[in-house]
């Protein structure tokens, strides 16, 4: 697979059993891991050791995720997207309860990676129902998402967040009351801000900046690029 940062045309496979990645690319160092399994994915996805997972996420040296669907009788690959690292933050890594005594790494504690929580304009399809999807335009829609990548890891779950409101809003265009009806649901994500209408403003407003929305006046906005379903 060539990769989906730069454009290079083939990525390289660490050595087995490295913590949290499986592949890299020679050109631009990004990191990638792999996930691989026969049925669809779902609202979640098993991870590795969870200090590790936050520790990297801390870094800001997350890799980026490659999810594989594969038909096993036929051996062919049915599906398969990428999610850029940027789109990890804590709030989408879970910790799964600690190994019990007897187990032979007693006490380990693992993680969920919650694919629930991430924005379906973060999984990039590279082939979908067997199809191999053109590959200028998903290097097209990972450039589109970079301004992510810009923001500090602390202030990017809000905007996840909002980009989430967004899809499920459905039509290309909507007004900021539309986006308000989410405020119980920011209000219980993050119970510490008091201020969820005047912080719902600002991350509309950088989406505007980055070209994903255009603000069409009069409290309406309109979506320019992803924020749809897959």
């Amino acid at each position: 697979m060539f990769c989906p940062n730069c454009g290079c045309s083939n990525l390289s496979q660490y050595p087995a059993n490295r913590p949290v990645a499986d592949f890299f690319c020679v050109e631009c160092g990004d990191d990638f891991e792999l996930k691989s399994q026969s049925k669809a994915f779902g609202r979640k996805v098993a991870d590795g050791a969870y200090s590790t997972k936050i520790d990297r996420l801390s870094s800001n040296n997350a890799p980026n995720l490659i999810l594989l669907q594969y038909d096993k009788l036929d051996r062919v690959v049915l599906n398969l997207s990428v999610i850029p690292k940027f789109f990890f933050v804590p709030e989408v890594v879970e910790a799964r309860k600690p190994l019990s005594a007897s187990a032979r790494r007693a006490g380990w504690i693992g993680s969920n990676i919650l694919l629930e929580k991430i924005p379906l304009s973060g999984r990039i399809p590279v082939v979908k129902d067997g199809k191999v999807l053109d590959r200028s335009v998903i290097l097209e829609e990972w450039c589109s998402l970079r301004f992510l990548e810009r923001r500090a890891v602390k202030g990017r779950g809000w905007l996840l967040e909002v980009m989430n409101c967004l899809e499920r809003i459905g039509a290309d265009e909507f007004s900021i009351a539309d986006v308000y009806k989410f405020e119980e649901h920011l209000k219980s994500a993050y119970p510490d801000n008091n201020n969820i209408r005047p912080k719902i403003r600002q991350q509309l407003q950088i989406l505007r900046d980055n070209g994903v929305l255009d603000f069409l006046g009069g409290g309406r906005y309109r979506k320019r690029i992803l924020l749809h379903e897959r």
